[in-house]
């Protein structure tokens, strides 16, 4: 934000979606991510700018652009978070989420960063509130990299990428009739990550009936680096860069879309993803990866 913002925290009481709680109670990732994103309309929307208004009056799309994660306690499908967002310089935001047990529990801390995207097709603009002016952004056209050759996704595994899905921007991830959002992200880091591990032989189903062992994140990373546009094709890459002490890997997704010819990456993303056990005497503790498992998450066997 400019110095001229108000930097007064706005706290935003409220539940996770129950669609977010996939094994036993326990809440993923992207649920997390929703509420730090609604924390951050919160604060906007109290401040008398809330997105509708924004599209509708000044031309400019709300959008946020990154957004990192800490996930050091785990939220459960019954918790009600407190979100406490409070806006620092240049459109970024801290982000305290906490719930009440036996005492205040942190549950998640993010960073987030918020631009006001110029939209072409809105007349009538009337002029942003000066303490909003350093938000504005013109549509991003991303990161230019190598020529695409006859098939985009062997270019991007002659590269380096691990594995790569091909994919297309549907209506619904997309913010603003034409622009892929920043949650729709979230939600491709969700899939590909179970896309992988489903195509390593090591799926979330597999290792759940087999070893009771649920998936969980430590902290995640997405950063929109371009617009990607709705119907556009989509090249999205999954690797896994390092094993953490045989408890927990991290990974990366990029996503590439195909420009004049050449690949643009779009978006990219890191997480950092272990094994906690869901049953037995060893419950809730970090699962160790054995060799076998840290073999087929580093691509050394299908």
């Amino acid at each position: 934000m400019t110095t001229a913002v108000e930097k007064t925290s706005v706290t935003l009481s409220a539940r996770p979606g129950f669609e977010g709680a996939n094994i036993r109670t326990w809440i993923g990732f992207k649920h997390f991510a929703y509420l730090v994103e609604q924390g951050v309309l919160r604060w906007f929307r109290e401040h008398g700018h809330g997105p509708g208004r924004l599209y509708h009056e000044h031309g400019v799309g709300l959008s946020i652009r990154d957004c990192s994660l800490l996930l050091p306690a785990v939220l459960d499908v019954d918790d009600e978070a407190s979100v406490v967002a409070t806006p620092a310089a240049n459109g970024r935001f801290a982000v305290r989420m906490s719930v009440r047990r036996d005492a205040d529990v942190t549950v998640c801390r993010a960073r987030v960063r918020v631009a006001l995207v110029r939209e072409a097709d809105v007349p009538h603009r009337a002029p942003l509130p000066a303490e909003l002016s350093g938000l504005v952004e013109e549509p991003a056209a991303g990161e230019p990299g190598v020529a695409a050759g006859t098939d985009p996704a062997e270019t991007l595994r002659a590269v380096g990428a691990g594995f790569v899905w091909p994919w297309r921007v549907p209506y619904f991830y997309c913010q603003y009739s034409q622009r892929m959002q920043h949650s729709g992200y979230v939600r491709l880091l969700e899939e590909v990550v179970d896309r992988y591990l489903a195509d390593r032989g090591v799926s979330v189903g597999r290792m759940l009936r087999e070893r009771g062992w649920i998936p969980v994140v430590s902290r995640a990373r997405i950063e929109v680096l371009g617009d990607a546009h709705l119907d556009e094709p989509m090249w999205i890459t999954f690797t896994v860069t390092d094993v953490l002490k045989d408890v927990t890997y991290d990974a990366r997704m990029d996503c590439h879309v195909l420009r004049a010819g050449r690949l643009v990456r779009v978006a990219t993303a890191s997480i950092l993803h272990g094994y906690a056990v869901s049953r037995g005497p060893e419950a809730g503790r970090l699962a160790t990866l054995d060799p076998d498992t840290v073999a087929a998450l580093t691509g050394e066997v299908r």
